[in-house]
């Protein structure tokens, strides 16, 4: 960085901090003028450089200036909104109007010295206008909040024909009527309405079914599916070429599944992938399009329903520098995001980190993702080959699916890498019970095998509605809980209230059994022993199983009993 120019004069909130001692006189001049150069405010400049904290620039603007400061995360997120003004002026001067008072506007600011937004605001609503302090990083955060649900709503209003503008018409349902619809305009409204309907509902696949008298089109939303459409029969044809099209397929091939994907973006600061499957039925073909948020592997481990020890088997286990660790369970059970979220810790500049995946359905920055491509001979085993020639760290494969890629697996963790991957088995044992029968040899996977995480995906109790549900001692006692539980524990269940769209649930926990290979398992494993065997083993050293960690969650209040039945079994 060149030198600051002696010259550049210092003064409000950057003089207060060089007298306090937060900066140096020549990081002052610096900051003084790389603002004037971007033409942005000295506080973002240096709160965005992390000159200083926003805790200490907005302390700094508080000594000098005497304001009132508000902390905006302790307001209630559905008070602030942009109806007192255009949102084009809030993103311009990064200000926020907070509350009106007779005739004076409160405006939140993070530079008291911001004149000329004040001024606009009283401009723009002939009111007189009174800053408001508030930190730095919180202002960004909640205008880009807010901007983002404006543009949002932007959209959607422009997407209210729905179904009542689908014009049917006489179409025959042939090839030739589906390609020549695919840019009808209803058409493309409703697809996007759809889409952008799943997104705001937090859904994470969507199903659209052509049956012989109907059509009809389904969320799973928190791991349930639910019927949320039914389009005139006769559009079938033109809403399925229309996702072809936007999927970047063949709307002519309608005999063989095909693969594609989507990539909406629905603000200036986020997109969404759609990872888009079509499969030939018999009365045309069936298209799911997963939903594929990139904030989901942005997620804190904390976040994930992992307990106290569970989370530091798993952190043990990706300190360690080779070793492998399996995570296991049905398709939609969190496999991916628990994998990722391990990834974003070991995600650094001195780990060369490689994935072979079918598809890749998170991108992350710093990590080498490939997708994995049968028909031109790039399968598992040959990424994995070919990483194991690239220097690798870490290596994360999508699926262990064959011997071949589990022999190279195996190969890796047995030689200085850390290999993580996914199998498809009910539980914990029965991971290490499939690895004997595909092959592998017991020796091999007791000395590489370091951890096995099996989960399910359970709906989380909607907090704002659960109700206490008494159960008689003899049911509790049945379902799994023991004497001394059986006596005291407190059963929730669902109600549904707004907050959950009345279904007593919102949002979904990870059901955990964490498993590492310890000594007397791993000679289980040598003398041949089956998945029974090392349960048992699991039992006696405290490892929870599935069922056992459901209840758990039943106990804190988190899952309904009825949750818990549903997704594990006793």
């Amino acid at each position: 960085m060149a030198a600051a120019n002696p010259n550049i004069a210092v003064g409000g909130i950057v003089r207060r901090l060089v007298r306090d001692g937060r900066l140096s006189d020549e990081r002052a001049r610096d900051a003084t003028e790389g603002a004037q150069r971007e033409k942005t405010s000295v506080v973002r400049y240096l709160v965005g450089n992390n000159f200083v904290s926003g805790h200490q620039a907005v302390l700094a603007a508080l000594h000098e200036f005497g304001l009132p400061l508000v902390d905006l995360d302790a307001l209630d997120p559905d008070y602030l909104s942009l109806s007192a003004v255009d949102s084009k002026l809030v993103e311009r001067h990064h200000a926020l109007p907070l509350y009106k008072r007779g005739q004076r506007l409160f405006v939140a600011v993070s530079d008291p010295t911001n004149l000329v937004a004040l001024d606009e605001f009283k401009f723009a609503t002939g009111l007189s206008t009174e800053p408001v302090l508030v930190e730095e990083h919180k202002l960004a955060k909640h205008i880009d909040r807010l901007l983002s649900q404006a543009e949002m709503s932007n959209i959607d209003e422009g997407l209210d024909e729905g179904l009542d503008a689908l014009d049917v018409g006489d179409s025959d349902g042939s090839e030739d009527s589906a390609q020549s619809d695919v840019d009808d305009t209803p058409v493309v409204r409703y697809v996007n309405k759809l889409l952008l309907d799943a997104i705001n509902r937090g859904a994470s696949d969507i199903h659209l079914e052509p049956y012989e008298h109907f059509v009809r089109v389904r969320y799973r939303i928190d791991g349930v599916l639910h019927e949320v459409s039914k389009p005139p029969l006769a559009m079938a044809p033109r809403l399925i070429a229309r996702l072809k099209v936007m999927s970047r397929m063949d709307i002519s091939e309608r005999r063989v599944p095909q693969d594609g994907r989507v990539k909406m973006k629905i603000s200036r600061s986020r997109a969404i992938d759609f990872r888009v499957n079509t499969c030939p039925t018999l009365f045309g073909e069936k298209i799911v399009l997963r939903i594929l948020d990139p904030t989901s592997a942005q997620m804190k481990i904390e976040d994930l329903g992992y307990e106290e020890d569970q989370k530091q088997l798993y952190l043990d286990a990706l300190s360690k520098p080779y070793g492998m660790i399996l995570v296991t369970g049905p398709t939609g059970s969190g496999k991916t995001v628990s994998l990722y979220t391990g990834l974003n810790l070991l995600n650094s500049t001195d780990r060369n980190i490689s994935t072979a995946e079918d598809p890749a359905e998170i991108n992350i920055a710093g990590i080498n993702q490939v997708n994995v491509n049968s028909r031109v001979g790039l399968t598992f085993a040959a990424a994995l080959r070919s990483f194991l020639r690239q220097d690798p760290d870490v290596i994360m494969v999508g699926e262990i699916r064959d011997l071949e890629t589990a022999e190279i697996a195996i190969k890796a963790a047995q030689t200085g890498h850390l290999v993580l991957s996914t199998l498809h088995t009910n539980d914990a044992p029965q991971t290490l019970e499939r690895l004997m029968n595909m092959g592998v040899p017991p020796f091999n996977i007791a000395s590489s095998v370091s951890l096995i995480i099996a989960q399910r995906l359970g709906r989380r109790l909607c907090s704002n509605c659960k109700t206490p549900d008494k159960l008689p001692r003899e049911a509790l006692l049945k379902e799994g809980f023991t004497e001394d539980e059986a006596d005291d524990v407190q059963v929730y269940r669902p109600v549904g209230c707004e907050t959950c769209n009345n279904t007593g649930y919102k949002g979904r926990v990870g059901i955990y059994q964490v498993l590492p290979t310890t000594e007397a398992i791993g000679r289980i494993i040598m003398d041949g022993g089956n998945s029974l065997d090392i349960a048992q083993q699991a039992e006696r050293e405290g490892i929870r199983n599935l069922r056992q960690s459901a209840l758990h969650k039943v106990r804190t209040g988190v899952m309904s009993l009825e949750e818990a039945n549903r997704i594990t079994v006793d």
